[in-house]
């Protein structure tokens, strides 16, 4: 009762009139200016403020009115974390307590300012009892300090040495859970460099698998050991070595299974991706299938990572030629309602499978009659020839592949003059605009290309090409996500399409 009683007195003191938050009850309130602008928000209505502002009040973002809105909106916004449900069945227990345990932590912060220290004291001894459990080093800390002066005050000398010895403890844990994320962080960091600039990182990322060992042998803390495996997995991606690539997922993924109370949905997630993506560089159709529709089924369909496994999958199902389960994987996916509030750049990543299936169905469909069954109603070949194709600078890999997609489509009609044209915009780019560090690959494939414009689409007057082939298979296809490594087929199979076609 005495906790009761000393909560009731600073609520009584500095309650506020009414909670702001946006809950089921406040958003039914359809003509709020509030609402209206919560469900503009999550329709994608607004890029910045001159659209919000426009569509709120027809003024511009700099208007008061605008602002003070805004201003009362992000406060409304932030409260209403306090409410969130965290107990949805997609929410790990781990990501649950954790949650619960900071949440109450702010509350004894509260109690703290304002002199209720018994109350403080009991709510921290229960987020102990949780945090010790799922061995939240930073929470765990945090709590025996307020627990270890609360025994001081009381001249308890039996807990305070039992809170002493959990702060000392478990800020050593602490202090190694912030130097693997330290390291971690120092990969992550460089990993999507450009190969040639990330060599730095391959001569030290050695360094941090071993240090990252070290402190997974001194200390059973989950977030050392998930750096540890993610630190590994990433050296071992960067030396293209997929198979200790796997092996290290797996072990990560078994150290996951045989401690469910740190179960981490984005955990396992990030492995089974990278287990994708090893056995795409791989082109191991049979286990990526296996791994693929085991993995599907721990994401929620729709979501983010769902439709970011599928890219994956898409991709290993087209680079090792099982085109019709490419077609079942990009239809799955492109049929779902939530495909259309993908980010802009995702759909036009999907556009570009889409364009290219047309062409694998475009060019095949004579040997394979199945794929002549899977044409694209909607798809029509002359209207895409003519398409202007231009992307902002930021998506120019774009671009490129759509012109090489037309350029396929004309060389299948034998309208060589035109394929000539998207040849010569793409020697274009190549020689102005493609860094070569970062498109090495493609500016060889362009490269070739220009060797058949030389040889006048003719097989036999071909020359000069074995460099650049040569170059594409000393450099291998090399894909982390980002668009300017995107290969929707590996140029050099494209390649021998080509030449098959001819």
């Amino acid at each position: 009762m005495k906790n009761l009683i000393e909560i009731s007195k600073i609520v009584t003191k500095k309650k506020v009139r009414k909670i702001e938050i946006f809950d089921d009850h406040s958003l039914k309130h359809k003509n709020s200016k509030f609402n209206e602008f919560y469900e503009a928000l999550m329709a994608n209505k607004f890029k910045n403020d001159r659209d919000a502002a426009s569509f709120l009040y027809d003024c511009s973002p700099t208007d008061d009115k605008y602002r003070q809105l805004k201003s009362r909106f992000r406060k409304r916004l932030l409260n209403t974390l306090f409410f969130l449900d965290v107990n949805l069945p997609s929410t790990s227990n781990y990501d649950r307590a954790y949650y619960s345990c900071n949440k109450d932590w702010t509350l004894v912060k509260i109690l703290m300012s304002n002199e209720a220290i018994h109350t403080a004291s009991a709510l921290a001894r229960q987020i102990l009892t949780t945090a010790l459990k799922f061995k939240f080093a930073d929470v765990i800390v945090n709590c025996a300090r307020i627990l270890r002066r609360y025994a001081a005050q009381m001249g308890d000398d039996k807990n305070y040495e039992i809170y002493d010895q959990h702060s000392k403890q478990f800020q050593n844990v602490l202090d190694a859970e912030i130097r693997s994320e330290e390291l971690y962080q120092r990969v992550i960091m460089n990993y999507h460099k450009p190969v040639g600039k990330a060599s730095d990182l391959e001569e030290r990322i050695g360094t941090y698998c071993d240090a990252l060992v070290g402190l997974s042998e001194i200390y059973d803390s989950p977030i050392v050991i998930y750096n540890m495996y993610l630190v590994w997995a990433y050296r071992y991606e960067m030396l293209r070595d997929f198979d200790a690539m796997l092996e290290v997922c797996n072990k990560a993924e078994k150290y996951i299974e045989d401690n469910p109370a740190y179960y981490q949905d984005d955990k396992l997630a990030t492995f089974q991706m990278k287990k994708m993506s090893a056995y795409l560089h791989l082109r191991d159709w049979k286990n990526g299938k296996i791994n693929a529709e085991k993995c599907l089924q721990s994401f929620p369909k729709g979501s983010a990572t769902w439709f970011k496994f599928m890219e994956y999958y898409l991709l290993l199902a087209v680079h090792t030629e099982n085109h019709i389960n490419a077609l079942a994987i990009f239809n799955d996916a492109s049929n779902l309602s939530k495909f259309k509030k993908l980010p802009a750049r995702t759909r036009e990543k999907w556009k570009i499978y889409d364009i290219f299936l047309n062409y694998i169905i475009e060019s095949q469909g004579d040997s394979n009659p199945v794929l002549l069954t899977q044409r694209r109603k909607n798809f029509r070949v002359s209207r895409f020839i003519n398409d202007p194709v231009l992307y902002p600078k930021d998506q120019r890999i774009f671009t490129v592949l759509m012109v090489i997609a037309q350029m396929l489509f004309l060389i299948e009609k034998k309208s060589y003059n035109n394929a000539a044209e998207r040849i010569d915009r793409l020697k274009s780019y190549a020689n102005r605009q493609l860094k070569k560090e970062e498109y090495f690959r493609t500016i060889q494939f362009i490269r070739l290309l220009q060797q058949l414009v030389k040889a006048d689409f003719q097989i036999e007057n071909l020359s000069n090409v074995d460099k650049y082939y040569n170059r594409l298979i000393e450099y291998p296809f090399f894909y982390r996500g980002l668009i300017s490594e995107l290969e929707v087929l590996p140029y050099e199979k494209l390649w021998n399409m080509i030449l098959a076609r001819l």
